[in-house]
């Protein structure tokens, strides 16, 4: 797999990238989790899904964010990296000027900087949305969603909650044609520790129906829908309590239950004053 190097906003950007031995294959680029808390390019689920992509035939990219491994620039807090990933699809395209669709994949706080990148770049015509923090980051800007996609979360995710993100599938407002399906892998936490099998499964099987089994030679064609759905599959959904976070987001996940209590606490200061 091939080491690449290119040109992005803050200087020099990071990758692995695979090209499809197919002329005109479909790229897929996929986005890590939250720099600041351990997120690269060789997390383990985005490696997994690199290599998905690459046995369906994708072009396909991963890179660090800037300020990772030997990506240049500083964490920007989500503004510069939403440029990293535009020009990490810039220089895909340039090497694949036949490609016909792409797809973008993003795990927690990548989920989030590819939605915006979906939302800018009307080639996207898929995604795959993985433990997006819906009650970190705003998702508002999902209006309408231009792409059909699919959004995976653990049921017992204590960092983003399950109803968190259903709150934003239930608001987004989508196109006629659009579909988002919404996964839940039981028993799965943020950072799906012993469920990653169970996800890529999950991953997979949309996939297969999207654009084709692995080995197969090319997407699927899907019949126009009437109107546009909603799908979530009939799993239940709770509200995840207990056990320990794994230390790479125990922080994040602390910085969230504060800012929810500095939230609580002004709103009954604010009832009290008007009582």
């Amino acid at each position: 797999m091939p080491e690449v190097i290119f040109t992005g906003p803050a200087g020099r950007i990071e990758g692995r990238y695979q090209p499809s031995k197919k002329k005109g294959a479909p790229i897929a680029i996929i986005l890590h989790p939250h720099p600041q808390f351990g997120g690269t390019m060789n997390n383990q689920i985005v490696y997994d899904l690199f290599y998905d992509f690459v046995e369906r035939g994708f072009s396909v990219l991963r890179f660090n964010f800037r300020g990772v491994g030997r990506s240049q620039g500083a964490f920007d807090h989500g503004t510069g990296e939403l440029s990293d990933a535009a020009a990490a699809l810039d220089w895909a395209q340039t090497v694949n000027p036949d490609a016909r669709a792409c797809w973008i994949a993003g795990v927690s706080f990548g989920a989030w900087i590819g939605m915006q990148l979906l939302m800018r770049r009307p080639e996207v015509e898929g995604f795959i949305s993985i433990g997006a923090m819906a009650n970190r980051y705003d998702f508002s800007f999902l209006a309408p969603c231009p792409s059909s996609g699919l959004f995976v979360h653990g049921s017992e995710d204590r960092v983003s909650p399950v109803k968190e993100v259903m709150s934003v599938i239930e608001r987004v407002k989508t196109q006629k044609g659009i579909k988002i399906e919404h996964a839940i892998i039981e028993g799965a936490n943020h950072f799906f520790e012993g469920k990653i099998e169970d996800l890529m499964t999950a991953v997979g099987g949309y996939l297969d129906g999207r654009v084709g089994v692995k080995g197969s030679d090319g997407p699927v064609e899907e019949p126009e829908t009437a109107e546009a759905e909603v799908e979530e599959q009939p799993l239940a959904i709770e509200d995840a309590s207990g056990g320990e976070l794994p230390h790479e987001l125990s922080d994040e996940a602390d910085a969230i239950d504060d800012d929810a209590a500095d939230e609580e606490a002004d709103g009954d200061e604010a009832a009290s004053r008007q009582a």
